[in-house]
């Protein structure tokens, strides 16, 4: 079973790491939420991807140079509809929150690779074991000391380092971490890697694949997730149903932004 995560929720239907973004995933029976996580001033885990505020609420500066209460007076929904003009920026207790009484997995990555978050990987994880989502979490970063990190303070955490660039035999890399699961780009993947991952018993779940013809590709192979701006269509995808000749999958697809997003 190949399960389908929404990037920063269903991101091309809603905007993206909001609330509204979280519960369209939901409605579109995605299996999991792919979020981003960085720490405000007054250190509170908020979801957001950009370090800068400027493409999603229009104001200067940077995440950690607002105290969670400051954020919350932006509007984070406006830049992509005015239908979501009002959408604030969520506080990771927030969705845990809202996640609880659902069925859905949870991908958390930190967003510290440019800036640092010092504490923030403790921070999220006690968050975390408060509500008591510890099984129904996978926590990914591109700062792989920060995944080193997390699993010196739990060596049970399931960890996936993120990557994008083409590693040789990047299996033995995800061991040596210690890590039994690997979220590269989409683009590093080939039949010889996938098979390599297999091999040594690495979940795989490779982002961010809006492509029908890949999907089915990825499907095939079994890899344990992908992640998807539309959740939407790779259900269709994965049950067999989705075809090219349908007028509202064909206008729904000719809108996607087809550029590789960082993760």
């Amino acid at each position: 079973m190949t399960y389908i995560f929404a990037h920063r929720g269903a991101s091309k239907y809603a905007p993206e790491n909001t609330m509204a973004a979280f519960r369209k995933a939901y409605e579109l029976k995605a299996d999991g939420i792919e979020l981003d996580v960085q720490l405000t001033k007054d250190k509170v885990p908020v979801i957001i991807h950009d370090e800068s505020l400027k493409r999603t609420t229009s104001v200067k500066g940077f995440v950690g140079e607002y105290t969670f209460e400051e954020l919350r007076c932006l509007d984070a929904g406006k830049w992509f509809s005015k239908k979501f003009k009002g959408e604030k920026i969520p506080s990771l207790e927030e969705f845990l929150i809202w996640m609880k009484p659902t069925h859905l997995l949870l991908n958390i990555e930190f967003k510290n690779n440019i800036l640092p978050y010092y504490g923030m990987e403790k921070i999220v994880y006690d968050l975390v074991k408060l509500h008591g989502l510890e099984d129904r979490l996978i926590y990914s970063s591109f700062n792989h000391y920060s995944l080193k990190e997390l699993k010196n303070l739990d060596a049970s955490v399931d960890i996936a380092p993120l990557y994008s660039n083409g590693l040789y035999e990047p299996w033995k890399y995800v061991q040596q971490l210690p890590a039994y699961s690997a979220h590269p780009s989409w683009r590093t993947l080939n039949q010889t890697i996938l098979n390599g991952f297999k091999n040594a018993g690495i979940k795989v779940r490779p982002y961010t694949i809006n492509d029908p013809k890949r999907m089915k590709w990825l499907f095939e192979n079994e890899v344990e997730a992908i992640v998807t701006d539309i959740p939407d269509v790779a259900r269709a995808v994965k049950a067999g149903t989705h075809s090219t000749k349908g007028k509202k999958v064909i206008n729904a697809l000719q809108k996607i932004n087809l550029k590789s997003w960082r993760s």
